[in-house]
């Protein structure tokens, strides 16, 4: 019931992903980055503890498919598990459980790896990176635009409720975190897509004021919450 897209920025060394669900809040319980690590996506019945795993060991030096390995070996209920990740050079990993629902699906490309359950079609993963591929503008705007083409070539088999799009880059924090919890509409999507156009021309003010409060005034950015 989720469909995604994990990408490593190469201009950047940015990690991001974006999510989208039937069920609520996905974006909350399913994506998982760490700047200069990688990204990270727990799906299909979600155990959120796997995705900080899966950072751990990358951060220690493993490589995505050694710590899908690791954390595949010795998590509980892994039949049960959808996860993929991107490491800090651009390689991917996933594990698609036994009880993986309904019709499920993976599609790898340069830096990137999408993947889905309970798809309307097999085809939306892989039509997820190619709309990510074809995109122009910035890291942010490609996936988003993944995201949008997993929606058109089907998506999930029912109305999507949730989404999101996380994107982490040089600092500790993640530099975009946008969200759409529950929709009654079912436009998640497009809600993020909406917000992400609204905070991109923000973004690297409010990374730079939050280095140097004394810094922003003079750009006129919008009061800080």
């Amino acid at each position: 019931m989720t469909f995604s897209l994990l990408a490593r920025c190469p201009e950047t060394g940015a990690f991001g992903m974006v999510i989208s669900s039937s069920s609520p809040a996905v974006a909350a319980r399913c994506a998982h980055a760490r700047a200069g690590v990688g990204v990270a996506a727990t799906q299909n019945i979600t155990d959120p503890t796997l995705g900080p795993k899966l950072l751990d060991l990358m951060e220690a030096g493993a490589s995505a498919a050694e710590a899908m390995a690791a954390v595949v070996a010795q998590a509980a209920h892994v039949e049960y598990r959808q996860l993929l990740c991107v490491d800090a050079q651009g390689r991917f990993a996933s594990h698609s459980g036994a009880k993986t629902l309904g019709v499920w699906a993976l599609a790898e490309g340069e830096g990137a790896i999408a993947g889905g359950n309970l798809l309307a079609d097999e085809g939306v993963p892989a039509a997820m990176l190619a709309g990510f591929a074809a995109a122009k503008g910035s890291f942010g705007d490609r996936l988003v635009a993944g995201l949008q083409a997993g929606a058109a070539a089907g998506g999930e088999a029912g109305p999507v409720h949730s989404a999101g799009l996380l994107v982490v880059d040089r600092e500790s924090w993640p530099v975009a975190w946008l969200r759409a919890d529950w929709s009654e509409a079912a436009t998640p999507i497009e809600e993020v897509a909406r917000a992400w156009q609204v905070y991109q021309p923000q973004m690297a003010a409010y990374i730079q004021r939050a280095k140097d409060p004394e810094w922003a005034p003079s750009y006129g950015v919008p009061g800080d919450e």
